[in-house]
């Protein structure tokens, strides 16, 4: 566990602070609370790969919700980038979300009537930006993540781990600092899910800081990064030499899981 919350360079401003946060949710009558998680106090810089872990109900998807402004803290405070977004506005907060977070969900949540690119346009359309642009950013991002053939295929004519590509360009195509995914791996095949891995890797090289939720020991290890909650606490903080996804999967047996 580490001893501060500070940075391990000792200077810059991180990209995600917080400081005893907590967050209690009512518990029927009585005054009766529900600690989903109590005093959390770290600080991750920017770039960072890092794996929330735990059993349910240890408060990692909590943890998640609040570093992604989907809920608000009891107490507490939380800094992303350096801006306290305990108190902000409900539009301030769309905003962050909007320009400064990428999320990625275990289910995917593609709109299934909507093809790869109009999918990906979907965040863009939310923040005003012209449909040219916004169709030309959003191919662009497709074809980054591997999917330069399959703009105009909807999810139902596409693979499990196709579909997380496409959320994942999603997630990118405002240019985020920071990437969010919940059990990102959790639906797809061992040789799938490697190769999200090793895409998320590949974008934590370029610069994007990953945040991920996963009780797979087997995900966690490609993170440089392993926070370890239970019982609504952060109990373990402790770096790693992050495992090498595209290398896991090179040496996978050719008939191991399927193709994405």
């Amino acid at each position: 566990m580490r001893d501060t919350p500070a940075l391990p360079d000792g200077g810059g401003t991180p990209l995600i602070e917080t400081e005893g946060l907590t967050r209690h949710y009512p518990a029927g009558e009585g005054g009766a609370v529900v600690a989903a998680l109590s005093d959390v106090t770290l600080a991750i810089p920017p770039g960072a790969m890092v794996a929330a872990m735990g059993p349910s109900g240890s408060g990692k998807s909590t943890f998640l919700n609040l570093i992604g402004c989907l809920d608000r803290p009891t107490r507490g405070a939380y800094r992303l980038m350096g801006e306290a977004v305990g108190q902000l506005s409900p539009d301030r907060l769309a905003e962050i979300r909007s320009r400064r977070l990428g999320f990625v969900f275990q289910s995917f949540n593609l709109l299934p009537r909507a093809d790869a690119l109009h999918n990906v346009e979907l965040p863009m359309v939310y923040r005003g930006v012209r449909r040219r642009l916004r169709r030309e950013r959003a191919a662009a991002t497709l074809a980054a993540v591997g999917l330069g053939e399959r703009l105009h295929h909807r999810p139902s004519q596409l693979s499990g781990g196709q579909q997380q590509r496409v959320a994942i360009a999603r997630a990118l195509v405002n240019g985020p600092d920071l990437i969010l995914a919940d059990e990102p791996t959790g639906a797809l095949d061992t040789r799938t899910g490697l190769e999200i891995m090793a895409l998320f890797q590949a974008l934590n090289r370029s610069g994007v800081g990953v945040l991920m939720v996963t009780h797979d020991p087997e995900v966690a290890r490609f993170a440089s990064r392993v926070l370890r909650f239970r019982d609504g606490r952060l109990v373990a903080d402790e770096d790693q030499a992050p495992a090498d996804a595209a290398a896991a999967l090179a040496a996978l047996p050719a008939a191991q899981g399927m193709a994405a």
